[in-house]
């Protein structure tokens, strides 16, 4: 084995000969332990069609309202848009911007990176931006976190319950669908799998 052959752990740079894990198996560092490498099952198909599902789902759950909450006869319906901009309207620049981010542009991106590089893997189609774009889906993947948004939901609605009357729309159903669905495509991800198939593609 050359060192031209071998890989370095992510987390502590140990030197490692290549595994070759099957389905159902993982591939651990033996320093440190870090998960290095876990196939799944039919990867590339499981990912497209997820991502073509959350792609769908991405409208109803960001322009539909989530909760309505009516207090002294009056209702007020909330989207995940308009509590962007209302915390604009506050003056909470910096909450605005991380909610933003992180519940609606870095999703969105995490998906349709996802759809553009399973495409091409699926139809075996070379595109010379595919390495690229499974870089910025590795690290877009980190900021994407629509469970605390989730959460912060839950929450609030807990909090309110007594105060005011509360009904869940539409929104927020296709919200936890999106969630499930996004939660799926991450387990899906082969990306030792997607990087092999991108260097086959290469033009």
């Amino acid at each position: 084995m050359t060192p031209t052959n071998l890989i370095a752990c992510p987390e502590c740079d140990l030197l490692l000969n290549p595994a070759a894990p099957v389905v159902g198996d993982k591939a651990h560092c033996p320093r440190c332990g870090y998960l290095l490498q876990r196939p799944r099952k039919q990867s590339i198909e499981r990912v497209f069609a997820l991502s073509i599902a959350g792609l769908i789902l991405m409208f109803p759950a960001n322009l539909m309202p989530l909760i309505g909450i009516k207090v002294l006869g009056t209702t007020k319906d909330g989207t995940l848009w308009s509590g962007v901009v209302m915390l604009v309207e506050e003056h909470m620049w910096g909450v605005a911007v991380l909610v933003f981010f992180s519940s609606i542009l870095f999703p969105l991106l995490n998906i349709i990176l996802s759809l553009l590089i399973s495409s091409h893997l699926y139809f075996n189609r070379p595109n010379r931006h595919l390495a690229q774009w499974m870089r910025w889906l590795q690290h877009i993947d980190e900021w994407a976190m629509l469970e605390i948004y989730m959460l912060g939901i839950i929450v609030a609605g807990v909090k309110l319950a007594s105060m005011a009357e509360l009904h869940f729309s539409l929104g927020l159903y296709a919200f936890v669908a999106l969630l499930i669905v996004t939660g799926m495509l991450a387990s899906s991800l082969d990306k030792t799998l997607f990087w092999r198939h991108i260097g086959r593609l290469r033009p």
